[in-house]
C-alpha cells in the first residue's frame, strides 16, 4: 500500500500492485513493467524481493537496475523511514532479543537492532503496519524509531539472533543448581552452589559453537577470540586484521562453550592451569574443508581461547593474488630457486610469512624434490610435504627437529621460527651442506634481520657464506571496489609514506567511504607489502660483527630495495589502499 508523499498511509501491507503504481507515478519503471507484472501474484515472497529479482530498468539512473537497494532508498523517500543494514557484529543479540518474544518478532515480521535508554530500533520492510507499535511502546515503556530493512535480512537474522538467545539461556538454565564450580577464576565467589558450568555436550552448547564457527567464515575472521572477563565472557573476531566484538555470553556458558571445543580439538578438558594447543577440521557453509589452530590460555577469570582459521584456498593462490609481483617477485623467485641457501620472511605475528611460506613450498614441493618442516606448531597440514610438530614434552624443539630432517635426506626444509642460536646454527649447518632452507623471524624490516641472527651468536662470516635474501612482509587492507572514492593526495602524509625518498605523488588517490559490502569499514580483505634485500656481493661486504645496519639499508635501496612504506605507496598510487593504513601497518626506516 503506497500513497503520494505528503499523505498519511492507511494501515496495511505493501503490495505489488502499489509498489508498480508507486514506481511508475514516480517515473522509475515504464508503463510496460507495470502491465507485465501488475496481474502477477508473488505469493509468499515479499514484494519487495519478488519486485528486486525482476531486475526492472530504473528510468531515473540509466544503466542501473531497481535492485533492493534502489527499492529500499525509494521507499524510504516516500515513508520517511531510513534504510538500515543489519550487521550483526554491530547488534547486541541477547539484549535486543529481550525486547519481543520471537513469536511477536515473526508474526508482524519486525526486528529490534538497538537498544538505547530512550530509544528502540526497530527494522521492518512493512513502513505502513502500525498495529503492534503502540502495543510495544506501552510495555517498553520507550519511545520506538521505525527503520526499513531487507526482507531477506529480517527472515535471517530474526531466526538466528533468537535461536542464538534461546541456547544461551538455555545453556545457562541447565548450569543452575548444582555444587560445581568453574574452577581457574581468580576471583570466585562463595556462591558455588548457585551455577554451575553447563555440560560441554549440551545441545545448547553445541548451537552457540556451530553458530560461531559458520558466524566467523561468513564475515571472513582469520581468528576468533573467546575471553572470560569477570562476569561475562567476550567474543571477539578478527576481520581484515581488526578485532570486532561480536557477543557476550553468560560466564560459566563460555566457560562451556571452551570447554565444548577443547573437546572437538582433542584438548585434555580437565586442565585449565596450564596453556594447550590443539587442532579441529570443519567444512565453511560452502563445503570447504577449514582447519582451525586452537590454543588456550590461563587468565585471571578462567581459560582464553584463540581459533586461528586457516584458508585452504590461500594455498591455491598465485603470488600476484597474495601482493607480490613485479621486481619484488622476481627478486623472490631467484632466492628460492637456488639450490641452497637460508632464505628468510621476516614480519610480526599476522603479517601473512606462514602464507608466503607454504605458497612457496607449495611451487617448490615437484615429484623430483624432497620437501620436509619443522613447525610449531603445524598451521596448515599439506599432502605434498613432510611435516613435523615441534614437541617440548619430548625435548623435540626446532634445532633437534632440524638434526632429525638432515638425515631424512632433504632437498628443501622450513623451519617454522630461527628463536635461538642452536637453530640458527642448525640451518646454517644445513644451508652449508647443500639445502634450501626457509624459514622465519620477528623483525621490523629485512636490514635489521641480519643483526638479529648475529645477535643470536651466529658468526658473521658463515651468515654471510649461507644467506640468499631476506623478505619482510605487512598485510594492509585493501579498499573496497564498491565504495572508494578519489580525492587530491595529501602531499604532508605521501611524502611520509616514501620518506627518503623523492617519489612524485599522484594526482588523485582513494578514501576509505565505506558501504553495505565492506561493513561501512571501507575496506575489504587484506594483501601484502614487501620488501625484499638479495644478499648481493656489496650487502655481503657490510655482514660483519659490529654490523651498520643503517649503511646496509642503504646500500640495498641503491640496489633496488624498496621499504614496506614504498611498496604500500605504490598500492595507494594504485588507488587499492590509503596512506593512514599503510602507515598504520608499515614502520618508519630508523638510522
Amino acid at each position: 500500500m503506497l500513497k503520494p508523499q505528503n499523505s498519511e498511509p492507511a494501515e496495511g501491507k505493501l503490495t505489488l500492485k502499489a509498489l508498480l503504481e508507486g514506481l511508475l507515478r514516480d517515473g522509475r519503471i515504464a508503463a510496460g513493467d507495470l502491465r507485465r507484472l501488475q496481474g502477477l501474484s508473488p505469493g509468499a515472497i515479499h514484494p519487495l524481493v519478488f519486485l528486486a529479482e525482476q531486475k526492472l530498468q530504473d528510468l531515473e539512473n540509466p544503466g542501473q537496475t531497481l535492485d533492493m537497494t534502489a527499492l529500499l532508498d525509494w521507499l524510504s523517500h516516500r515513508c520517511g523511514q531510513t534504510v538500515v543494514e543489519i550487521d550483526p557484529l554491530k547488534v547486541n543479540v541477547s539484549e535486543v532479543s529481550e525486547v519481543m518474544s520471537r513469536a511477536f518478532a515473526e508474526r508482524h515480521r519486525i526486528l529490534a537492532v538497538d537498544v538505547t535508554d530512550e530509544e528502540v530500533v526497530i527494522a521492518s520492510a512493512e513502513p505502513y503496519q502500525r498495529a503492534w507499535q503502540g502495543n510495544l511502546e506501552q510495555v517498553l515503556r520507550k519511545q520506538i524509531r521505525r527503520v526499513l530493512a531487507d526482507p531477506r535480512d529480517l527472515v535471517r537474522y530474526t531466526a538466528e539472533f533468537y535461536t542464538m538467545a534461546g541456547s544461551v539461556r538455555g545453556a545457562r538454565a541447565a548450569g543452575k543448581g548444582s555444587t560445581a564450580g568453574n574452577i581457574g577464576n581468580l576471583e570466585q565467589m562463595l556462591e558455588l552452589g548457585s551455577m554451575r558450568e553447563p555440560d560441554a555436550n549440551d545441545q545448547h552448547i553445541v548451537s552457540i559453537v556451530d553458530w560461531l564457527l559458520q558466524y566467523a567464515f561468513e564475515q571472513r575472521a582469520s581468528d576468533i577470540h573467546i575471553e572470560p572477563r569477570r562476569n561475562v565472557g567476550n567474543v571477539r573476531f578478527r576481520i581484515d586484521g581488526v578485532l570486532n566484538t561480536v557477543y557476550e555470553l553468560p560466564e560459566q556458558v563460555c566457560a562451556a562453550v571452551t570447554s565444548r571445543i577443547k573437546i572437538l580439538g582433542r584438548m585434555d578438558v580437565a586442565e585449565k592451569r596450564r596453556p594447550q594447543d590443539g587442532r579441529l577440521k570443519t567444512r565453511s557453509p560452502g563445503g570447504a574443508e577449514v582447519e582451525l589452530r586452537l590454543s588456550t590460555l590461563p587468565t585471571a577469570f578462567g581459560e582464553k581461547l584463540v581459533m586461528r582459521i586457516f584458508d585452504p584456498e590461500v594455498l591455491q593462490k598465485s603470488f600476484e593474488a597474495l601482493g607480490l609481483a613485479d621486481e619484488d617477485l622476481v627478486r623472490w623467485h631467484a632466492m628460492t630457486g637456488t639450490g641452497n641457501g637460508i632464505v628468510l620472511v621476516t614480519g610480526p605475528t599476522g603479517s601473512g610469512k606462514t602464507t608466503t611460506l607454504y605458497s612457496t613450498l607449495r611451487q617448490l614441493a615437484t615429484s623430483s624434490v624432497n620437501v620436509c618442516t619443522i613447525e610449531d606448531p603445524i598451521e596448515m597440514v599439506e599432502g605434498a610435504f613432510n611435516q613435523m610438530q615441534v614437541n617440548h614434552g619430548i625435548d623435540l624443539d626446532f634445532s633437534s627437529g632440524v638434526r632429525t630432517l638432515m638425515r631424512q635426506d632433504p632437498d628443501i626444509i622450513m623451519i617454522g621460527e630461527i628463536r635461538d642460536l642452536e637453530t640458527a646454527n642448525m640451518a646454517i649447518q644445513a644451508a652449508l651442506t647443500g639445502h634450501l632452507v626457509l624459514s622465519t623471524l620477528h623483525t621490523n624490516d629485512s636490514p635489521s634481520s641480519v643483526s638479529r641472527l648475529l645477535e643470536l651468536g651466529a658468526p658473521a662470516y658463515l651468515v654471510k657464506a649461507t644467506l640468499r635474501g631476506i623478505m619482510s612482509q605487512r598485510l594492509v587492507r585493501i579498499l573496497c571496489d564498491d565504495c572508494k572514492r578519489p580525492k587530491p593526495a595529501d602531499l604532508d602524509g605521501w611524502r611520509e609514506l616514501v620518506q627518503p625518498f623523492d617519489i612524485p605523488a599522484p594526482e588523485h588517490i582513494y578514501d576509505a567511504v565505506g558501504c553495505k559490502t565492506c561493513r561501512d569499514t571501507g575496506y575489504r580483505g587484506r594483501r601484502g607489502i614487501y620488501e625484499v634485500l638479495v644478499n648481493s656481493p656489496a650487502v655481503q661486504e657490510e655482514i660483519v660483527t659490529d654490523i651498520n645496519t643503517a649503511r646496509l639499508r642503504s646500500i640495498a635501496f641503491s640496489e633496488g630495495m624498496q621499504s614496506l612504506r614504498v611498496s604500500g605507496a605504490a598500492r595507494v598510487a594504485r588507488g587499492e589502499t590509503t596512506v593512514e593504513e599503510v602507515l598504520r601497518v608499515a614502520p618508519a626506516i630508523t638510522q
